[in-house]
């Protein structure tokens, strides 16, 4: 299967199963979350005309260009008086123009002489250094739209509104389980045959960037019922996600389990690392079910399960951006999957990783991001390649 068709199809499923529910929060514990309502501008900003900058306001129209007596000092967050006729007055950025002015000019044009009196050096027209009302925003403007992944950007933009709180989308509920005997958690002793469990923590802190409610299930023995009586106990959640155990193979007891109160398809996919991805439904829970090998889970989860999640949260905008780089590196068999290498940019150009094994975790820790390499392709140094760098995947 394309990797572009198995997006297509996970992102219908998820259109299908949007999660609903919603709870209003703190602008300090929104970071990351998913605006559930559009934020409704419910002033003008700015408020009132104002500075955009130190210096004089004037009406253009009193002057003929005589020096002007300064009639009032004008601070931001203080109110002025209405302008007196033939005068200026002293103004600072941000403060509110007084009635009657329509320009400001700035104190680098402006001569303060022995009188007191101010000489503006430069012409000028009206509106000019003048922060209209309304500019940014008028009332009732829909500013912030539902379906927005909530950053630094927007909640500043939301607290110059004067929104204390927003309504945003309940966090999706994840249970993430590991399976298999030759799994061992950091901190353990190995035996024989046995590595270190990296997807767990890989996921788990993927899936609390993304602002997902994790619940660790840890790692399942190699066990049935151990296997049906953890699945019986896992409470309410959105989804199950796994990394191995849920092919079709005679040690695939997780597998198993599900497909007894449920149904899972096996996806072979065009992609590589990470052809085999699983998914299903365990008594009405979606189920995503990920290679076992560590680049293949990040790179399966990046480019397939975070765009699923942030679907199912109304996020529209769900593809990574993607740029063009020269290539560092020459790519001479073409494969008849589409290859996601490990690499970052160097002096312009971007460098492959040199072991791009699917089991191979460091490559990725080395790594910026992933080259996209097509079905049937070859690179040679110099040519452009599609690079997706980490910072548009891991956030």
């Amino acid at each position: 299967m394309p990797v572009e068709e198995a997006l297509e199809r996970l992102l219908a499923l998820a259109e299908a199963a949007p999660i609903k529910d919603s709870e209003a929060v703190a602008l300090a514990d929104a970071e990351g979350r998913v605006l559930a309502r559009d934020v409704v501008a419910g002033l003008d900003l700015p408020p009132w005309p104002n500075s955009a900058m130190d210096g004089y306001a004037l009406r253009l129209a009193d002057w003929q260009g005589e020096p002007l007596p300064v009639s009032q000092r004008i601070f931001a967050g203080h109110a002025p008086a209405p302008l007196q006729p033939g005068t200026c007055a002293r103004i600072f950025t941000g403060a509110p123009l007084p009635e009657g002015a329509d320009c400001v000019q700035m104190q680098e044009n402006a001569e303060v002489l022995e009188d007191g009196r101010v000489r503006l050096l430069e012409p000028l027209k009206i509106g000019q250094n003048v922060r209209p009302q309304g500019q940014e925003t008028r009332i009732g403007e829909h500013v912030i739209a539902a379906g927005t992944r909530l950053g630094p950007i927007a909640l500043g933009l939301a607290a110059t509104l004067g929104h204390a709180r927003l309504e945003v989308v309940r966090k999706v509920r994840v249970a993430v389980l590991s399976t298999g005997d030759e799994l061992v958690e950091p901190g353990l002793p190995l035996g024989p045959g046995q590595i270190y469990n990296s997807n767990r923590r890989l996921l788990v802190s993927w899936l609390q960037r993304l602002g997902c409610e994790v619940l660790d299930v840890g790692i399942l023995a190699d066990d049935l019922q151990g296997t049906r009586d953890c699945l019986a106990g896992l409470g309410e959640v959105d989804l199950i996600l796994s990394t191995g155990g849920v092919s079709v193979g005679e040690a695939d007891y997780l597998g198993m389990a599900l497909r007894e109160a449920g149904e899972l398809a096996l996806w072979k996919l065009a992609i590589k690392p990470g052809k085999p991805l699983t998914f299903g439904h365990f008594r009405g829970v979606p189920v995503i079910g990920l290679p076992g090998n560590p680049a293949s889970t990040l790179v399966t989860f990046a480019l397939l399960a975070r765009p699923y999640l942030l679907r199912r949260q109304g996020v529209e905008k769900v593809t990574p951006l993607r740029f063009t780089v020269p290539a560092g590196f020459e790519w001479t068999k073409p494969g008849s999957r589409r290859e996601y290498l490990r690499a970052r940019i160097e002096e312009g150009t971007v460098r492959i990783y040199k072991n791009q094994s699917s089991g191979v975790l460091r490559s990725a820790a080395w790594a910026e991001g992933l080259v996209e390499v097509r079905e049937d392709t070859t690179v040679r140094e110099g040519d452009n390649v599609v690079f997706i760098p980490f910072s548009e995947l891991l956030g």
